[in-house]
């Protein structure tokens, strides 16, 4: 490179780093929203979902790990005690997220099974997920479960969640949680209601 254009390029370097420096910033970067603020797109979302209510939430029994781990109610905003919303009732607990193709696959098929008669209800636990995309998704997906989001990771750090989604969980009369490893993703209504069977 000549000494010519070694001045030009450190030139042009400066005229950046000034046209840089002196352009035009905001004062304040905008501000994240509230968590569980509530607004006008939530609202709608919400309403569009039209999910069912979250379980009722009994005196929380000691479920180790997920003893005092609160998540969301999709339906309508309101804290869940985990612990709480999974006690002394056989359930199946489905975690999946927005961005993960085979939930998508997954949560009709799950629907599907929670509408047999003598079903174990579902319930459905997002995360790494924003409230108002969960909403939508469910809603695209005409997937009407009790689901809740766990907005600062602690269900899922409390399940131990494996690497990977979706990730589907028997909850026995006991309280006794157990991941399901044998299909990690349901591909049949037969083989949720065998998993839950064989709780």
């Amino acid at each position: 490179m000549t000494s010519a254009a070694r001045w030009s390029l450190a030139g042009l370097v400066l005229v950046i780093a000034a046209i840089v420096a002196i352009w035009p910033r905001d004062e304040d970067p905008p501000a994240d929203p509230v968590p569980g603020e509530v607004s006008a797109d939530l609202d709608a979302a919400r309403a569009a979902a039209a999910l069912e209510p979250c379980p009722a939430a009994d005196p929380p029994p000691a479920l180790g790990s997920m003893s005092e781990v609160e998540v969301q109610c999709l339906a309508d905003g309101s804290p869940v005690d985990l612990a709480a919303a999974l006690a002394a009732r056989p359930l199946l607990v489905n975690v999946w997220a927005t961005w993960c193709a085979p939930c998508r696959e997954e949560l009709p098929l799950l629907a599907e099974y929670a509408a047999e008669p003598g079903a174990v209800p579902v319930v459905g636990l997002a995360v790494q997920s924003k409230a108002v995309d969960a909403l939508e998704l469910l809603d695209a997906l005409d997937v009407r479960l009790p689901a809740v989001l766990d907005e600062r990771g602690a269900a899922a750090k409390a399940l131990r969640l494996p690497p990977g989604l979706p990730a589907s969980y028997v909850v026995d009369e006991d309280g006794e949680v157990r991941l399901v490893e044998n299909p990690r993703l349901f591909r049949s209504v037969a083989e949720i209601r065998q998993a839950v069977e064989q709780r």
